[in-house]
């Protein structure tokens, strides 16, 4: 079983990459919606929640996690990851993997405003593109409109344009490092142009998954989602897992 971990529904994002490349394994995954958005939490409280839910993710029989949170991934590569029975594939990892691969060279970063203050982006891109400039902006609007449903609001417009400005005018491609992000990206379209490539790390993260499923030779199971959260209403959950992946 493949399972995924995220403060909540930006998560499906990497899932439905994960799903198109290998749709008959079975996956679990979990919204912490209880204890969203994340990027406002300190690092031990972060690391705390990152320990719950890779534990959760364990006891569920998981062979592999595919992390679905990049704040999560940041605050393990400062205070260490947890032990888990099951190989945990870094988000930030592929992002960075996906950067070098496509050889650009001047690289914007879109993140929470918790993994842009770990720095971990442009410590991982450092040490698998050392030629790329990074320059990191923290984006907290987007979460929370992200989560209430509010895409196509003129607030979602606004919000991802104000982040954009803060990026240099010289950048080739820019990271949407947070799950959520991905949700909003025709207005990332509309703000940035056609110049600036936009890289979701989901599709490298899927990638690589399929790689180890192949590798520890983990079984296909009947397709099956399971899909959890830790809040009191899953009504979001639900309508994102139907629109979405359409399951």
């Amino acid at each position: 079983m493949i399972g995924f971990f995220d403060s909540g529904l930006g998560g499906l994002t990497v899932l439905r990459r994960v799903r198109a490349l290998l749709p008959h394994h079975d996956a679990v995954f979990l919204a912490d919606q209880k204890h969203v958005p994340y990027g406002d939490r300190d690092d031990a409280d972060l690391h705390r929640l990152l320990s719950a839910n890779i534990a959760w993710l364990d006891a569920q029989g998981c062979d592999v996690v595919a992390m679905a949170c990049n704040t999560s991934c940041a605050v393990a590569q400062s205070l260490g990851w947890p032990t888990s029975r099951a190989l945990v594939l870094d988000l930030i990892e592929s992002a960075a993997i996906a950067v070098s691969d496509a050889g650009f060279e001047r690289v914007g970063v879109l993140a929470t405003s918790a993994t842009v203050r770990s720095g971990a982006y442009t410590t991982t891109l450092g040490r698998h593109a050392p030629h790329v400039r990074v320059h990191e902006v923290a984006a907290p609007a987007l979460v929370p409109l992200v989560e209430a449903g509010l895409l196509d609001s003129p607030e979602a417009r606004a919000a991802v344009a104000a982040a954009c400005a803060e990026l240099p005018t010289d950048i080739d491609a820019v990271i949407l490092a947070c799950t959520h992000f991905p949700y909003l990206d025709a207005h990332f379209a509309a703000s940035l142009g056609p110049s600036v490539a936009r890289i979701d790390p989901a599709y490298e993260q899927a990638g690589r998954t399929a790689a180890v499923v192949a590798s520890r030779g983990v079984q296909p199971g009947n397709g099956t989602l399971r899909t959890e959260t830790t809040g009191d209403d899953r009504t979001a959950l639900d309508r994102a897992v139907r629109e979405l992946l359409g399951e």
